[in-house]
């Protein structure tokens, strides 16, 4: 997919990965609208781009509908979305004793505002036999999650959903792209710095900017890639896990007692 002239929607847009996703996508020439739970750095973001920011809390179904209805009412989009990145996210730290609301929370923004996405735009994509949709899941999504269950179950469930939609609308016009980086420097990984997760992405030393990431994922559309892996090094993780799951289970716990102890 070339970005130039379509009409693309960004969630989670006015920082992060969103952010450099929504300036990529906008210096390929496409028309972005910019949705995020800050209002203002949604409208911020969409000034600097020259495109739409607006506040959209993708816990709420009709806000997800609300943001498609304003992407479809650009001027020269011809009612049409060509690309809805579902890139919102959240990382609670935790394991079995996060409380049901917090389950439920993030289970409403890495999982269900995906399925909300699809929902609010599909129809019109394969009433016109074509479509993009991306989703920001996470390494976590195909590997696992030290520490943060409900982050790496979430975004298992995520990585799964891409794989469904893929699957199930492909041979429809839907062309479907998954997001998984490792670690980024984002807010998210630093505003928790002290819990296992973010321990373990940061011993890694393989934080990118997330400008590379945006850059990574310009490329996979491109190629029309459903996995899309700004850090290589996934590609050769995912495929031990698969050659051996045992001994990829021992590494992980071993990874898991360092950095707990650290």
């Amino acid at each position: 997919m070339k970005l130039a002239g379509k009409v693309v929607v960004v969630t989670g847009g006015a920082q992060g990965i969103g952010r450099a996703l929504a300036r990529r996508f906008a210096a390929e020439g496409a028309k972005v609208v910019v949705g995020d739970l800050d209002g203002a750095g949604a409208e911020g973001v969409g000034r600097e781009i020259g495109g739409v920011g607006i506040r959209c809390d993708v816990r709420r179904e009709q806000e997800i509908i609300a943001l498609a209805a304003r992407a479809r009412s650009l001027p020269g989009s011809d009612g049409r979305i060509d690309l809805f990145c579902s890139n919102a996210g959240i990382a609670p730290s935790g394991g079995v004793e996060l409380p049901d609301a917090e389950w439920q929370r993030i289970w409403e923004v890495n999982v269900l505002s995906h399925l909300w996405a699809a929902r609010a735009v599909l129809p019109d994509m394969l009433a016109r036999g074509q479509g993009y949709l991306l989703s920001t899941a996470s390494a976590a999504g195909l590997l696992a999650s030290i520490g943060a269950l409900a982050y790496s179950v979430t975004k298992h469930s995520a990585v799964a959903l891409a794989e469904w939609l893929s699957i199930t609308y492909g041979a429809r016009g839907i062309k479907v792209s998954c997001l998984c980086p490792q670690g980024v420097r984002t807010q998210m990984v630093f505003s928790g710095a002290d819990d296992p997760a973010s321990k373990a992405v940061l011993l890694s030393g393989a934080l990118l900017e997330p400008e590379i990431v945006a850059e990574a994922t310009v490329r996979g559309l491109e190629a029309e890639r459903f996995l899309i892996l700004p850090h290589p090094e996934v590609q050769r993780y995912v495929e031990r896990r698969a050659k051996d799951h045992e001994r990829w289970l021992g590494s992980m716990r071993k990874l898991h007692t360092k950095v707990t102890l650290a």
